[in-house]
């Protein structure tokens, strides 16, 4: 009799876990909207903090879903809630919407011809990374789930969030603003979803992994002191541009030799050097600007403090002085190991099993970390690469494309994880 009533239990907790799904049809009806969506705004793209145009769109579909909205947040971001028939837990949906100082060389004809001041240069503006394919996928959950308010226990946040890319200098923006301006609260958010299309990946596959999946950014930089003099009398002067090279030379060697890199990758870039003004000068300075990317908490700390007293202990063998300072970017987006766990099988079922592939960590960063850091967050890739296509086509560059038949795969998943997550 335990027996029989066991598996009557568990066959009625799986039926209930898995009824949460969505009519085919649904998805199959919203496909087209997502895709023309998605070439609107690549057509018509907005940098960090500009993005004016693409939050009136979006927060015009949201209110003719009856969505509450709120429009400002974090200067252009746009907010959704959508309240379930029955109270529960409170889940947010986030998708990135800026584009990147980027002149598009595609010839789609959707192509973006806008053109920008950006730091004071005009240069074409492109969704060369894929954020209006983030947008145009929740919008069309906005709209699905909006029609199935019945299947919902609890309530969805939709975050639209700008300046992923950075804000532009002197700002605040992006995901760190908005969290400053209290988007996860009011009601409160339990936890948050975002995914990525990724060129390199194939269509209808979805990549993830839990703990730390792409990496914590810093911008670093490092001023170097020396003594001007004739460039034909070395010895009279100190060299801040061989002091440089030094510095250089020692920051490779934390990587290579002070860094488990068995544990995870890490990188330090030197990625600008200013000095001088005439080849027979030696300057008085140089400037050094780069980039350190990090998966672990603890190799960071180790490399900040080893960058900061190799800079200053070799410029001063050599008779110079140097600073080290440095800027975050964005934190180590870390996914919530028990999160993932729990929405493996929802993926495995939307995708297939075979579909839903463990990868490994990236050294690109992303902004969603600083949600991470308050909630539990889950961050995964999508494919957007044609199966059988031998070169993908990278993101940031004026070639970047995707497949828009990935698009759906990734409108089903956030759409199911949602919903299993708020009714388990």
């Amino acid at each position: 009799m335990k027996k029989i009533i066991l598996k009557g239990f568990l066959l009625f907790g799986f039926c209930a876990f898995a009824q949460n799904s969505i009519p085919e049809k649904d998805f199959e009806s919203i496909e087209s909207k997502v895709i023309e969506w998605r070439r609107d705004f690549h057509q018509n793209p907005e940098l960090s903090n500009r993005e004016f145009k693409t939050a009136e769109k979006i927060a015009k579909h949201l209110k003719s879903l009856g969505i509450k909205v709120e429009t400002g947040v974090a200067k252009t971001g746009v907010v959704g809630i959508l309240k379930g028939n029955k109270p529960g837990k409170v889940i947010a949906l986030r998708a990135d919407i800026d584009a990147l100082p980027v002149t598009e060389r595609n010839d789609l004809l959707f192509k973006s011809n806008v053109k920008a001041d950006f730091l004071g240069v005009e240069t074409g503006v492109m969704h060369a990374c894929g954020h209006d394919t983030h947008t145009a996928i929740l919008m069309g959950v906005a709209e699905i789930l909006s029609k199935n308010k019945d299947q919902i226990k609890g309530t969805i946040k939709f975050i639209f969030q700008p300046a992923e890319e950075g804000p532009p200098p002197g700002e605040e923006g992006g995901a760190k603003l908005m969290i400053k301006e209290n988007v996860l609260e009011n009601p409160k958010v339990d936890a948050i979803f975002g995914l990525h299309i990724n060129s390199a990946t194939p269509v209808g596959v979805i990549r993830y992994k839990t703990g730390g999946i792409m990496a914590a950014v810093e911008r670093f930089v490092i001023n170097v002191k020396g003594k001007q003099t004739h460039g034909s009398q070395p010895w009279s002067g100190v060299d801040p541009i061989l002091i440089s090279a030094k510095i250089i030379d020692g920051l490779q060697t934390i990587i290579s030799r002070e860094s488990n890199l068995t544990e995870e990758a890490a990188v330090i870039t030197v990625g600008k050097i200013t000095s001088g003004v005439r080849f027979n000068i030696i300057p008085e300075s140089a400037e050094l600007i780069g980039t350190i990317r990090t998966l672990n908490p603890e190799m960071r700390e180790l490399i900040l403090r080893r960058m900061k007293e190799i800079t200053e202990t070799i410029a001063k063998a050599y008779g110079g002085e140097a600073t080290f300072s440095v800027e975050s970017f964005t934190a180590i987006t870390n996914n919530d190991t028990d999160l993932v766990n729990q929405m493996l099988p929802t993926m495995q079922r939307v995708a297939g099993s075979e579909n839903v592939k463990i990868t490994k960590a990236t050294t690109g960063g992303e902004d969603f970390s600083y949600f991470q850091e308050k909630i539990p967050g889950f961050y995964f890739f999508l494919g957007g690469m044609t199966p059988g296509n031998e070169t993908s086509f990278p993101h940031h560059t004026p070639d970047f494309k995707i497949d828009e038949s990935g698009l759906l795969l990734g409108v089903k998943t956030l759409t199911e994880m949602s919903l299993d997550y708020l009714n388990k």
